[in-house]
């Protein structure tokens, strides 16, 4: 071999000796400051420090692709999309807690406690964050698989996703990590970090989330793992499965072992001696449930001593040793401006009071439903009443009732219109019905514009671009009247027209063409066939399996399908 040859050997070997090197002081030092900034809140560096670490790391690897591993920073985002979510079974089992509503239930609950066992020794109080419970596994230390609780035995395999929250260490900390570690935790959106996805996805003329939680849960289930990585998700440990070779003395210590891991906590969390110091945790952070960057619907109190939640046990559905109180309903009063009539797409008029802005729940309320006109009617609420409004759920804005010592004078009944508020048909209500319909059905602007925003979106179609905006401009100009118009769209109509680029183009030309290979349950409910939910649609794919034979069947057949009742059936066939 010529020396030249040689040399050149010698200094790759040293090049790629010194690449190893300096990668693992970048992991080391990249793992150390994302430990800092995600489990402890207390970051040391800049972000643009962390960014040239990350970058110098992403370089390096690049050059010599032999140095890359499961477990380097640079591994959380790279899974190529998935088409589904493997089932995954549990170690242990993720149970769910049983709910109370009031103090005096929470008394109770803690009363049939130390009735069983003398005396609780002490009790963990959390905030009962609204997120997505997930389970973590870890294998010499290597993140290697996360779930969702699912029923609670079998999870969804969603570890890509899970990769991509930069609060999910891809290697636990410390020299002796057992073999196993199964943590369990909750994956939960920042309230700031929800507003500004909305209004990314609002500018869009995408459809916004309703609240954190649909969100989190919504970007969890990205099939694309760099759609899951642009949401900023969030993660907290509240408790541990399984860990090979240690056993807790109690609950804190098993939190605090995760803390040791790298693993972030709440740092709200509390151990309290007794039910007087519980109820007052609850009473504060009802008051105060808005003084923290995430919605907590509740707080979960558990006893603290493992042995002692080993002799209370569980019922068939929960553990005896923990409960979730959850808050109520938070009410607010504000002004009604004025009731008005919207539309859906199967026809059904739905009044809707027009709220002056108020917060009620974490989140501003301009509009809430009223149902029907019984429910107006029922609740007597007039436009210009001041009324009370309930974020009911937490989830759904209700006017509860009008405050009937402050109603302006001469405030008058509202009445349904006679015509439909978007074609002018005439309104029908039959009797025995609370509902009042359009029968316009398919020249009604309103119903167009509904029944193809429901077969794009998440729950149907899931054709990513297809928002709301972009509907109506499809409607506008003509090029859809029909959720099958769709289909025949081409990227030559969207050229030319302000805000749209050739990438967004193809991406809404990719994605329509990967609509047309969804599941069969996912069309018929993208369909929106009155009465027919997922539920309904999935037990009719799973029974026909194929869309020939469902147009053939008559009404008798498919109520012979076992979970399809008459109601159902009847609307299928019509």
């Amino acid at each position: 071999m010529p020396r030249s040859d040689k040399k050149t050997k010698k200094n790759q070997a040293l090049a790629s000796e010194r690449a190893g090197t300096r990668v693992g002081e970048l992991r080391e030092a990249i793992n150390y400051h994302s430990y800092r900034y995600h489990a402890l809140d207390d970051p040391e560096i800049a972000d643009a420090e962390y960014d040239a670490l990350n970058n110098e790391l992403i370089e390096i690897e690049a050059a010599h692709p032999d140095l890359v591993t499961p477990d380097s920073p640079t591994q959380r985002i790279g899974a190529p999309p998935s088409d589904q979510f493997a089932p995954v079974k549990h170690r242990t089992p993720m149970m769910s807690l049983d709910n109370c509503f009031s103090l005096e239930e929470l008394k109770a609950w803690g009363q049939r406690a130390e009735r069983l066992i003398s005396k609780v020794d002490a009790y963990m109080t959390e905030l009962k964050m609204d997120g997505i419970a997930v389970n973590l596994v870890y294998q010499d230390g290597v993140f290697t698989r996360g779930a969702t609780r699912g029923d609670g035995r079998t999870g969804e395999d969603i570890t890509a996703n899970l990769k991509t929250i930069n609060a999910v260490p891809l290697r636990l900390r410390g020299d002796d990590v057992p073999d196993v570690v199964e943590v369990r935790g909750e994956v939960y959106m920042r309230t700031d970090d929800f507003d500004n996805l909305n209004e990314r996805l609002g500018n869009a003329g995408l459809k916004t989330f309703s609240n954190p939680r649909n969100a989190a849960a919504g970007s969890l289930r990205q099939k694309d793992p760099s759609v899951t990585a642009e949401r900023k998700l969030s993660l907290v440990c509240h408790g541990v499965g399984y860990v090979k070779g240690r056993r807790f003395k109690s609950h804190s210590e098993a939190l605090a072992f995760v803390r040791e891991l790298g693993l972030r906590t709440n740092s709200e969390n509390k151990v309290v001696n007794d039910l007087d110091d519980v109820f007052e945790r609850c009473t504060h952070w009802q008051e105060h449930r808005h003084d923290v960057v995430y919605e907590i619907d509740g707080v979960v109190v558990k006893v603290d001593s493992i042995a002692q939640q080993e002799e209370l046990g569980f019922t068939s559905k929960a553990p005896r040793w923990a409960i979730a109180y959850k808050f109520p309903p938070e009410e607010r009063t504000t002004i009604l401006n004025a009731i008005f009539a919207s539309v859906g797409r199967s026809g059904v008029v739905t009044p809707f009071a027009s709220l002056e802005t108020v917060f009620v729940g974490g989140v501003n309320i301009t509009t809430a439903t009223l149902h029907n006109a019984d429910e107006v009617a029922r609740k007597d609420v007039r436009p210009k009443d001041t009324v009370v409004v309930r974020r009911a759920g937490d989830v759904i804005p209700e006017v509860v009732g009008p405050v009937l010592s402050k109603r302006p004078k001469g405030a008058r009944r509202w009445k349904m219109p006679k015509n439909c508020p978007s074609c002018g048909a005439e309104l029908v209500r039959n009797e025995g019905e609370s509902a009042t319909r359009c029968l316009n059905i398919y020249e009604c602007p309103a119903q167009q514009r509904e029944r193809v925003f429901h077969f794009a979106s998440r729950g149907g179609m899931d054709i990513e671009g297809l928002g709301y905006k972009t509907i109506i401009m499809l409607l506008d100009k003509g090029w859809v009247t029909d959720v099958s118009d769709i289909y025949f769209l081409t990227p030559e109509l969207f050229e030319g027209l302000e805000g749209w680029k050739s990438k967004s183009i193809d991406n809404l030309m990719k994605s329509i063409d990967e609509s047309r290979t969804r599941p069969l349950a996912s069309f018929l409910t993208a369909l929106g066939i009155p009465h027919v939910g997922f539920s309904a649609a999935e037990v009719l794919a799973e029974e026909v399996g194929s869309l020939d034979k469902l147009e053939s069947m008559t009404e008798e057949d498919f109520e012979a399908v076992e979970g399809i009742g008459p109601v159902i059936a009847q609307s299928l066939s019509s």
